[in-house]
């Protein structure tokens, strides 16, 4: 039997607390769910197969419409709907740009590739700090179709409300792996096309590069760049060159650039 949207007023509800403790990753990890905000969003998680433990919506604001839409599959599916008050969703949604409607979900990672589609590429993180540059690549990786994210070593979560911000949805569109360094490096000696690492001891451009696929990039974390044990992993080095002051530029913007060279060199977007 389909339920019925439940009114919630309380900020003491027992829901709202175990909603807003989301919030620390320690929750997140040990139960495996995370907050996603916003109606379009929430779009993308239903077009990607994702369902809602829980949904939440301000009182009154789905009457009619994407949101009504949104409420009516959530509860078709089994979901838990509830209707808050004013009070009580401002206590749930972001404080910048706050949300009518934001939803629960279930965490998913996928193995690594085993076996990459000749076209394939995929990128590796090794140990991104930042939730902002990891939400951005992953919405880069979705525009570019490529195959997923890996992340190597200690990471921050993709499932932070940051994070899932920035990816604009895409967390919902791009597989996510976890895995160790060790792992990564023993997975890298079978890899059957190139593995592509951006390094400042590079002498190849990355723009005259002739990537080999299945394509692996590789990008090391904000800060200390590529560890030296990975960067012997790849097959190839390449550089971004750089005319002014600055030896390097943000993750996710050299990630972006060295991913739509890969993609344009090889493939038809």
């Amino acid at each position: 039997m389909t339920r019925e949207p439940k009114a919630i007023t309380s900020l003491q509800n027992e829901r709202v607390k175990a909603i807003r403790a989301l919030e620390m990753r320690k929750v997140r990890k040990e139960t495996g769910l995370f907050v996603a905000e916003g109606a379009s969003i929430l779009i993308t998680a239903r077009e990607h197969g994702f369902v809602p433990q829980t949904l939440v919506y301000r009182a009154g604001s789905a009457d009619s419409g994407v949101a009504r839409g949104l409420v009516t599959w959530a509860l078709k599916e089994g979901a838990e709907c509830l209707e808050a008050s004013e009070a009580v969703l401002a206590k749930l949604a972001s404080k910048d740009n706050p949300q009518a409607m934001l939803a629960v979900f279930r965490q998913r990672f996928v193995p690594p590739p085993d076996k990459p589609k000749r076209d394939d590429v995929w990128v590796a993180l090794e140990e991104v700090r930042d939730p902002g540059n990891l939400g951005t690549i992953i919405r880069t990786a979705d525009a570019v179709g490529a195959a997923g994210v890996i992340l190597v070593g200690t990471s921050c979560d993709p499932y932070a409300r940051e994070c899932v911000r920035a990816t604009m949805g895409s967390i919902f569109a791009v597989p996510l792996v976890r895995t160790t360094r060790e792992a990564f490096l023993t997975s890298c000696m079978s890899w059957r096309g190139d593995i592509v690492g951006t390094h400042l001891d590079a002498h190849e451009d990355f723009r005259r590069a002739s990537y080999r696929a299945p394509t692996l990039l590789v990008m090391g974390s904000e800060g200390p760049g590529m560890s030296e044990e990975v960067a012997k992993a790849c097959t190839r080095l390449v550089k971004i060159p750089m005319a002014g002051q600055l030896d390097s530029l943000n993750l996710a913007v050299a990630t972006a650039l060295v991913l739509y060279q890969i993609r344009g060199a090889g493939l038809s977007l």
